[in-house]
């Protein structure tokens, strides 16, 4: 057996019948840190290959993909996830993975096979007991998810969004004015986390005070699908106040006339919800409505400072906005990863996944797969990135992902008025998080327009 080279971990596939596909050395080598392939030299002399045994049972990967390193810098071992095969077992955690589009597409669309009712993250709900009670929309499937998300897909509707536009416009154009007479900035806490901070709990109807405990509670939420590692264990340094506070804020008391939130509680009158219901769907608005945009404009404010003849292709082109925001999250997604978990006996790509085992899928490796995407690695404001696996798709897709593009079109629709580009002024510091991927500060300098 021969290995690809001393900083190569093990992805190995095991029970072999015999049959092999030929590679070259140079396509084995481009796999990074974390795979090497169980081989075996071709017999022919002088030929510099290696076999791989397509029926195996499985692959094997020693990746952990909540680990430091991986968070870090997660694509090349995205790649070799993928040029692993269709469904690869980690065996750290003892786990399926899939990391290709087609293969996590079908996941996300085949709720019937891959439930979310035993919990979207690491633990298993029917072995385990949640850290707080399981959401009725993100961790539910039908009939009880078909109830709460009818009722959440009306509220978030077309026209209901574009009842906020106006409001949400407004106050883009507000901050964007002083960041550009400020001049330098920290792109994530005085934009990317000012931002939906201020317009999305206004919409849900959250009084002012308190506020900040809303980004600690969306960490403590994305942290706790991972494993209980350290990043874990720090978002719940604190998290009884936290916690109390957010639950404070899902009763009919704490919420404005008119607001989303309300809105909510109208069902219950309607006849739709229970009142314990509705109090927590606002505990899921409230959950994953901040973090994920917060995350989604600094990764943006990212690429087009790193790729300046993007931002001046945007100026140029005012209607790419919302198509450039869709190139963000496929190249940059926010959420990384989501899990699911088997109902059945299911068979992917000749390998078998029994019934009741975990599944992690990994959408931003599946929104960088050259089998989809055309120069995968390459960011194109140009690209038509319908299709991307951030928002997720199927009965589970992200609902208030319109209210996201929403903000995102506000925001650089402001910024591509008034910004002739970014500048960064120091080295941007990545905020790690078992779920989400963004950054910790993003110090820049506006060159006005």
């Amino acid at each position: 057996m021969s290995q690809c080279g001393p900083t190569f971990l093990s992805h190995q596939l095991e029970k072999g019948t015999g049959d092999k596909t030929w590679l070259s050395r140079q396509d084995v080598d481009k796999r990074p840190s974390g795979i090497a392939i169980a081989a075996s030299q071709q017999p022919e002399a002088g030929a510099d290959v290696v076999s791989i045994d397509t029926t195996a049972d499985r692959p094997v990967s020693a990746i952990d993909p909540f680990s430091h390193e991986f968070l870090r810098d997660p694509y090349p071992h995205h790649e070799a996830l993928r040029e692993a095969g269709p469904v690869v077992w980690l065996e750290q955690y003892g786990i399926w993975t899939m990391a290709r589009h087609q293969e996590v597409r079908d996941a996300l669309t085949d709720w019937q096979t891959y439930c979310s009712s035993a919990g979207v993250g690491l633990s298993d709900f029917r072995k385990e007991p949640p850290w707080r009670p399981p959401s009725i929309i993100l961790e539910a499937d039908p009939p009880l998810h078909t109830r709460t998300r009818a009722v959440l897909t009306r509220i978030l509707s077309p026209a209901a969004i574009n009842i906020l536009r106006a409001a949400f416009e407004r106050e883009a154009e507000l901050l964007v004015a002083r960041l550009v007479e400020q001049r330098e900035f920290d792109g994530v806490r005085d934009l990317a986390e000012a931002y939906p901070l201020k317009v999305f709990p206004d919409a849900v109807g959250l009084s002012e005070d308190g506020r900040e405990n809303l980004l600690p509670y969306g960490n403590m939420v994305f942290n706790s699908f991972g494993p209980r590692n350290d990043l874990f264990d720090t978002a719940m340094a604190n998290a009884g106040p936290v916690r109390d506070w957010i639950m404070s804020k899902c009763s009919r008391a704490a919420l404005a006339p008119g607001g989303l939130g309300m809105q909510i509680f109208g069902a219950v009158d309607a006849g739709e919800l229970s009142e314990d219901e509705a109090g927590m769907l606002v505990r899921s608005f409230l959950s994953a409505g901040i973090d994920t945009t917060v995350y989604g404009l600094g990764n943006a404010l990212h690429c087009f400072a790193g790729h300046p003849a993007q931002w001046n292709i945007l100026r140029e082109n005012p209607q790419l906005i919302r198509g450039a925001f869709e190139e963000v999250l496929r190249f940059e997604a926010p959420v990384q990863t989501f899990f699911r978990t088997t109902t059945r006996d299911v068979e992917v790509g000749g390998v078998r996944l029994g019934d009741g085992e975990k599944v992690l899928l990994f959408l931003a490796a599946a929104n960088r797969d050259p089998r989809r995407w055309e120069n995968a690695e390459k960011f194109d404001v140009r690209r038509r990135a319908t299709g991307h696996m951030t928002f997720g798709t199927g009965i589970h897709g992200c609902v208030g992902q319109a209210l996201a593009r929403l903000e995102s079109e506000a925001v650089f629709g402001a910024l591509a008025r008034r910004v002739a580009s970014f500048e960064p002024t120091g080295e941007p510091t990545r905020r790690l998080n078992n779920t989400l991927r963004g950054l910790d500060t993003l110090p820049l300098r506006i060159v006005p327009a």
